[in-house]
């Protein structure tokens, strides 16, 4: 192990320059990100690229597209049904965009994830109260301070299908349920979902495959749905592996993270 110092993550393992130098001195030849810290950044994908080492994981266009949840929405809208919605930069637009699709709608940031910066707004009232706050905590949180807005589905089962994808040769690992959660960060996962009928289940899971085609996906990743009734709606991608994944491997018998080093 290498100490890359800092008292804090914004001054050690996030910091692109320091987990590369620490890299070089060990001399690696790839990257594994793991789950959170820099494993869904372009900029680190690419800066690993550009260093002779591999990462481990989809390649920085990919990333640069899931991890924009407005360019993620508009790739996926070609192939699949969204809850409508979409961008808005102050509260005027806001209140305009709920004019035209109606409450509830939930606010979210464009590069957020864990619940962060998330709102769900019921009246006029809620969007002035709500907006600024959610902005700002998407800024401190993501750097940035883009949100969107799109319809709230009430109570809709939640469902993420496990893809491993090496160039064009896309596969499907089926699919994890994680419905039950608490203040929208994901507390139990199960597969297979037994809210799925068999014509159900096929037909999300080669949509979640078409997905990831429309924007040329490489590597491990998970393509997320909110099912409500027989109808479901692309949610967003994970550009990355999973804590939950080992509950795929189980059921499948395949070694994701050997996939990853595979691929």
């Amino acid at each position: 192990a290498i100490n890359i110092g800092g008292s804090s993550p914004l001054e050690s393992y996030l910091v692109i320059d320091k987990v590369i130098e620490a890299a070089n001195r060990m001399g690696c030849e790839m990257i594994h990100p793991v789950y959170g810290f820099l494993s869904e950044s372009p900029n680190f994908a690419k800066r690993c690229n550009e260093e002779g080492m591999i990462f481990v994981g989809p390649s920085a266009n990919a990333m640069a597209i899931s991890g924009d949840k407005v360019k993620a929405r508009d790739a996926a809208s070609k192939v699949a049904s969204v809850v409508e919605g979409g961008e808005v930069s102050s509260e005027e637009e806001a209140l305009s965009l709920v004019d035209k699709i109606g409450f509830p709608v939930i606010l979210k940031a464009v590069e957020g994830g864990g619940g962060r910066g998330l709102r769900i707004l019921r009246s006029s009232e809620e969007v002035h109260d709500r907006f600024a706050s959610a902005k700002s905590e998407s800024m401190m949180s993501f750097g940035s301070g883009r949100v969107y807005i799109e319809q709230y589905l009430e109570k809709p089962k939640h469902i993420e299908v496990q893809i491993i994808a090496a160039s064009s040769n896309i596969v499907q690992l089926g699919e994890r349920e994680c419905s039950i959660q608490r203040r929208h960060q994901k507390l139990i996962e199960e597969t297979p979902s037994f809210a799925l009928t068999k014509e159900l289940r096929y037909d999300i899971l080669c949509k979640a495959v078409s997905i990831m085609k429309e924007i040329n996906y490489d590597n491990a990743g998970t393509v997320e749905f909110l099912l409500k009734g027989d109808k479901y709606f692309f949610m967003e991608i994970n550009a990355r592996v999973q804590v939950e994944h080992p509950i795929t491997e189980v059921v499948t018998g395949v070694d994701i993270v050997e996939q990853q080093l595979r691929v």
